[in-house]
Parts: structure tokens; sequence; C-alpha cells
């Protein structure tokens, strides 16, 4: 006797289907941070997870990502579609940013600083991963107040933020940009 049962679709535990994400390959991620919560119940302990998560082009778009889930790969997916949906399109110049900014969220603060070519990525931790999938080479940064990686990613994506270009500046104000003069 042949089995007749339908095929059963796979499907996550929150009962959605796996196959709709699609998966884009030119796309830098990086895990920044995961983190562990435990709460006592009766029997033991209980953990749960989140994950801080980067994930960019490498040629001026970047976003970040937070999930939080009671398995470590649960909690990486859900931040990683949580950055792929943020992502933001941001100033890049040659292979750094156009100006120094300072960027603040949180209790972090964030000073970034256009380099010269050859200088490389002189960052840490959270702003290397922000930095790195935005896809600038030559940054010189400082994190200062804190050291909680959420709040300097966030710093750092502010920063980012209120990066503005020549041209940009010149179009707010109405000119036109020309090279010749």
């Amino acid at each position: 006797m042949s089995n007749t049962r339908p095929r059963r679709e796979f499907r996550d535990r929150d009962n959605r289907d796996r196959r709709e994400r699609s998966f884009d390959d030119s796309l830098f991620e990086k895990v920044v941070h995961i983190g562990r919560c435990s709460k006592v119940v009766s029997g033991g302990r209980r953990f749960s997870f989140s994950a801080l998560v980067v994930v960019g082009n490498r040629n001026g778009s970047v976003g970040v990502g937070y999930g939080r889930a009671n398995g470590v790969p649960e909690a990486v997916r859900k931040a990683t579609d949580h950055a792929r949906s943020g992502m933001q399109p941001f100033a890049l110049q040659d292979g750094t940013i156009p100006h120094g900014v300072i960027g603040h969220a949180d209790g972090g603060e964030v000073m970034l600083r256009p380099a010269s070519p050859g200088t490389g990525l002189i960052a840490g931790g959270g702003i290397r991963a922000v930095l790195e999938a935005f896809g600038a080479k030559n940054v010189l940064s400082k994190s200062m107040r804190s050291n909680n990686s959420l709040a300097t990613v966030r710093a750092t994506m502010n920063a980012l933020g209120q990066l503005r270009t020549y041209e940009t500046i010149l179009a707010l104000r109405g000119k036109s940009y020309n090279k010749n003069s």
C-alpha cells in the first residue's frame, strides 16, 4: 500500500515557510554580539539569546538588526532579517567618508574621521563591523563613553547618517556643481 498523504511543507517553529527567504550572496553579514539571558524556573535555568548583526553591500549601504530567541541560530536569523529590511544608503567617497563626524545613540558616542589611502580601518568591535559592511577602507574612529556593543553600533549608524557629500550640500542650497572652477 502506497503512502498517499500529501507532502508536508517544511516550516519553522513560528509557522513561517522557510523557502520564502531569499539569500543575496553579495551582502556582507557579521554577527557583532551574542548575549545570553537566564531565567530561573522550577527545575533549573531557562536560557534565551539575543544577537546583534550588521549587514551591508560594501558599497555604501548598511543595516543593523537585533533579534531575540530561545536558540542562537534563530536569534541570528531574526537579527539578519531585521538588518536586511533596514538597510540604508550613506555617503561613501573614494573608500573613506567625506568629512569627520560624531555620532550619539543611547550611551554611546563614536567619532569617525576620514583617512588618507593606505591607512586602513582603524576601528574595533561593532564600529569595525559597521564600517566593513559599509565599504569604508580608510577611516579613523574612536569609541567614547560606552563599551556596550549595541550602543556603539547605533552611534556609528547615527554618525553615518550625518554624512553629506559636497554635491549633496550644493544641491540642498540650490546651487550647481562646477568641477572646472
